[in-house]
């Protein structure tokens, strides 16, 4: 891995990207609180294997652990280049992802979830600012990586202090936003850019097995609960980005 050449001003493409982070911040804090549903908490799956409580959603954490671990092992090995500290902060959130989450599923509740979300939130803001500093700036990442994170702690704590999850959300969700525009507006830098949409459409499913929890629970005929299945998939999406660092060519 190098580090990334120098871009091209292109002020049109930088304030389609402003305006689709900010604007949709803007939208999301004019609406009302938004509080966290206890509901939530109730999992289709509870059942309890070998005495661990909620066993296949405590397990299925194990994959973040291995991925993020793999991850953080690659980027450090690697000579520096301007964005890898942002991907060390990825793989980091995600191998932290996994005993917050599995601590979480052991008797879910907001406390608990609160450790579940805390590490998700380094990892979106660790993509995010790694994509911005090799589709935009390369050097935006070591201006922009500490703010970033900073931002996503800070919408954890809004949420546990005041259950608000509007900045939480938009941590979580702009990145999904912004990223595809990125890789369709700006020159890729590196081969294989193909493995970081993967990694989005794996998240993308994973969000979509979290949501219909009960119905995967009821078709697989109790076998596994969507939430189960959201987790590993989330980390294949984690590997997807592993795979396209370790083996991209720069263009």
């Amino acid at each position: 891995m190098v580090e990334s050449m120098p871009t091209r001003s292109n002020f049109g493409k930088h304030a389609i990207i402003v305006f689709l982070a900010l604007g949709s911040l803007i939208l999301l804090m004019q609406q009302m609180p938004m509080h966290q549903d206890l509901a939530y908490h109730r999992f289709a799956d509870n059942r309890s294997l070998f005495d661990i409580a909620n066993f296949y959603n405590v397990m299925s954490n194990i994959p973040f652990m291995l991925v993020g671990l793999a991850g953080a092992f690659f980027c450090a090995r690697q000579p520096v280049f301007e964005t890898r500290g942002a991907w060390l902060v990825f793989f980091a959130g995600i191998a932290l992802v996994g005993p917050g989450s599995l601590y979480y599923h052991l008797d879910p509740d907001n406390q608990g979830l609160f450790w579940d979300r805390l590490p998700m939130v380094l990892g979106f803001m660790g993509l995010f600012t790694a994509l911005l500093g090799e589709l935009l700036a390369p050097k935006s990442t070591r201006y922009l990586l500490l703010p970033m994170l900073l931002l996503g702690l800070a919408s954890v704590l809004i949420w546990h202090r005041y259950d608000d999850l509007r900045l939480y959300l938009w941590v979580q969700f702009m990145p999904m936003l912004v990223i595809p525009v990125m890789l369709l507006l700006y020159p890729k830098r590196y081969s294989h850019s193909y493995l970081l949409v993967a990694a989005l459409v794996m998240y993308a499913l994973a969000k979509l097995f979290e949501v219909f929890d009960v119905q995967v629970f009821s078709l697989l005929q109790n076998a596994m609960g969507g939430h189960a299945i959201k987790h590993v998939m989330a980390a294949l999406g984690g590997a997807c980005a592993l795979w396209m660092l370790q083996i991209r060519k720069p263009l």
